[in-house]
């Protein structure tokens, strides 16, 4: 693994999982850039993917220009076809994507989901599997789009229903098409103590 730049714990540091397309609807990539504007504005650090396209890109550059900071964490692999935002203030190379996640699962106090392809939709996932098997106790928000995710949570529900999902991991997440909410929630349930 290889780093550039400073690491910086001072402030809350936000996760966020979202798509590396180019040819998503404006709406998409208008949300992903208010996330990042908050986020600057309340002083959150970003975590990511480490891209510079898509949903990725259009989010570091957002945050980057209001003058929020930014980790990113790329595989080599990708970092050496060009698709590293080399402005970040910090940039993470992993030898593969499992290294990856785990980078970020390390340095996040917690996780946004922005709407995304298999990628995206895996990592939320699992970040909830953590959470469900007592690995991390760290917040966890759907930023639902356009109601991006209603399929996956309507398929969460029959999990519920039919009982290979127990109730009591609604509570692992959160769900909300709001950015402000959505910050709010990773804020509010973030307790520094948390991790076991």
């Amino acid at each position: 693994m290889r780093r550039t730049g400073t690491k910086n714990r001072g402030n809350l540091t936000v996760c966020v999982f979202c798509s590396s397309s180019d040819h998503v609807p404006e709406p998409y990539a208008e949300a992903t850039r208010s996330l990042g504007r908050e986020m600057a504005a309340r002083g959150m650090r970003l975590v990511y993917g480490g891209g510079n396209n898509g949903l990725m890109g259009v989010l570091a550059e957002e945050t980057h220009r209001c003058g929020g900071k930014i980790t990113g964490v790329i595989p080599l692999a990708l970092r050496d076809l060009g698709y590293a935002y080399d402005k970040a203030d910090e940039i993470i190379v992993t030898d593969g994507l499992r290294e990856r996640k785990a980078v970020m699962e390390e340095r996040a106090d917690g996780f946004i989901g922005l709407p995304g392809g298999f990628g995206t939709i895996e990592e939320m996932l699992e970040i909830i599997t953590l959470r469900q098997l007592g690995m991390h106790a760290k917040p966890i928000v759907f930023l639902n789009v356009e109601g991006f995710f209603e399929r996956l949570l309507e398929q969460f529900e029959r999990g519920y229903c039919e009982r290979f999902i127990p109730e009591n991991c609604r509570t692992l997440y959160t769900v909300t098409g709001d950015v402000s909410r959505a910050l709010d929630a990773v804020k509010k349930s973030y307790q520094p103590s948390a991790e076991i």
